[in-house]
């Protein structure tokens, strides 16, 4: 088509020629200009050359938002691009590109720590305990809520004041100050809340969505090791062995057998107290005598199910297979409920996800019935460590019984310990506990009541 000036009269007089969808006519001043006229009258803009030996077509604008002065110039830039052998569609895709990555980064470092924290728990918890998964709430929870338990409201976790912080003023400074004041009136918390900022700091470092926001060694600044409250051991925190005759007697008489049987397998494995309570039916094999420990070390580890505490599950067992009355029977037919056993070896008919949640207020009433210090739940793993000494237990067994990380060279590459040689020892561990606590013998399985022979 011949080549004319493009004027405001001209190109508001262009029609689409007939029996055709589109009409182009070019422009004679500048080169590759063009307008498009379709049949259903849209009228736009266009630019197209020769670059690399192909045609290229590229759309400026509609005419209503495009002057012809504009759409001259646009063409000429067009046209500079491709004498130049540069497409301009690649060199678009490329600034939006770059547009885009920008925009993105802004959006990143505008993350505060909350906004990442949520993404950081729902993507680790399948990794914890569920303990520790609402000790990870529970330490950034803003409070003022109703307790589930008693009266009052939920007080502010420590992590609280972090979360509204951008994430990549997440600095060594920020997180001394915040040490410094939470350790003034919560110590222990403040050193609990830190060792899961520092974990959580690792994770963005290592995750690509996060990566490089912050600084990923700011846990290890000067300032924050300086405000980090020193982590001191409770002291006796421990069973004694002359105590342990009136604490078998005292916690074999709770009247559950669920949390009575609990116990004393915390004492006897020295297994945290969430890896026990997360034990499945599935995780006990009697006839190898084994129990598979969900360990928040190694992922997993196999430790020895020594004789006692077998007999103790067994009689757990049967309990837990044991059809209920007709009356709860007939209660579960008008739910349209089906009764099974529980998979859990610790289980409980009134806890959400079925297994024991809250062992310590028995514990602590059996305390106090035998007349002993308090013990916390944790003390009992630490009382195994400690009586395992009395019967000259290599540090080394001990440790891979209760799950710890090899302390030394040796231990971590060149030591193997089988199933056997762990229960070897451990059977050798409860008999001797047994001993002092006067049990001369495997408790009735019906009441599941460990009293002193």
């Amino acid at each position: 088509m011949k080549k004319v000036n493009f004027t405001t009269d001209r190109v508001a007089s262009f029609k689409c020629a007939p029996g055709k969808n589109q009409t182009i006519f070019w422009d004679a001043k500048t080169p590759g200009l063009g307008l498009r006229v379709t049949a259903a009258g849209a009228r736009s803009y266009i630019f197209e050359a020769r670059l690399h030996g192909k045609t290229l077509r590229i759309t400026i604008g509609d005419i209503r938002t495009w002057t012809i002065g504009k759409a001259q110039i646009e063409a000429t830039n067009l046209k500079a691009l491709t004498d130049k052998g540069t497409d301009p569609r690649q060199l678009k895709a490329e600034q939006r590109a770059e547009a885009d990555a920008t925009h993105a980064e802004a959006k990143r470092r505008a993350l505060a720590v909350s906004d990442v924290w949520s993404i950081y728990l729902e993507a680790r918890k399948a990794k914890w305990s569920e303990r520790s998964y609402q000790d990870h709430l529970r330490l950034a929870a803003t409070g003022g809520e109703d307790r589930k338990r008693g009266k009052g409201k939920t007080v502010t976790g420590p992590l609280a004041s972090l979360m509204p912080v951008l994430l990549r003023d997440l600095d060594g400074e920020t997180i001394g100050k915040w040490l410094v004041e939470e350790a003034k009136t919560r110590p222990t918390s403040a050193a609990q809340s830190y060792r899961l900022l520092r974990a959580f700091i690792r994770w963005t470092a290592d995750t690509a969505e996060y990566r490089g926001i912050l600084d990923a060694e700011a846990f290890k600044a000067r300032q924050v090791k300086d405000a980090l409250p020193k982590s001191r051991s409770k002291d006796g925190d421990s069973l004694q062995r002359e105590q342990l005759p009136v604490w078998f007697s005292a916690v074999g008489a709770i009247p559950n057998p669920v949390i009575s049987v609990y116990l004393q397998a915390l004492l006897i494995t020295g297994a945290r107290r969430e890896e026990v309570a997360g034990l499945r039916w599935d995780d006990v094999d009697f006839q190898w005598r084994s129990l598979s420990i969900r360990d928040k070390v190694e992922g997993t580890r196999v430790i020895p199910l020594t004789p006692y505490l077998a007999s103790l599950l067994m009689s757990l067992k049967r309990i837990n297979e044991t059809p209920p009355n007709v009356r709860r029977m007939r209660t579960l037919e008008k739910r349209k409920e089906e009764w099974e056993p529980s998979p859990w070896v610790f289980f409980s008919k009134t806890a959400a996800n079925g297994c024991i949640q809250e062992p310590r207020i028995a514990h602590t009433k059996a305390l106090a019935v035998a007349g002993l210090p308090h013990v916390s739940l944790h003390g009992l793993r630490r009382s195994f460590g400690t009586l395992c000494e009395w019967v000259e237990m290599p540090s080394g067994i001990s440790a891979q019984i209760m799950g710890h990380k090899p302390s030394a060279l040796v231990e971590k590459h060149y030591r193997r310990r089988p199933l056997d040689l762990l229960r070897k020892w451990h059977d050798t561990i409860e008999a001797w506990i047994l001993e002092q606590a006067g049990i001369t013998s495997v408790p009735v399985p019906a009441g599941l009541r460990v009293l002193s022979a």
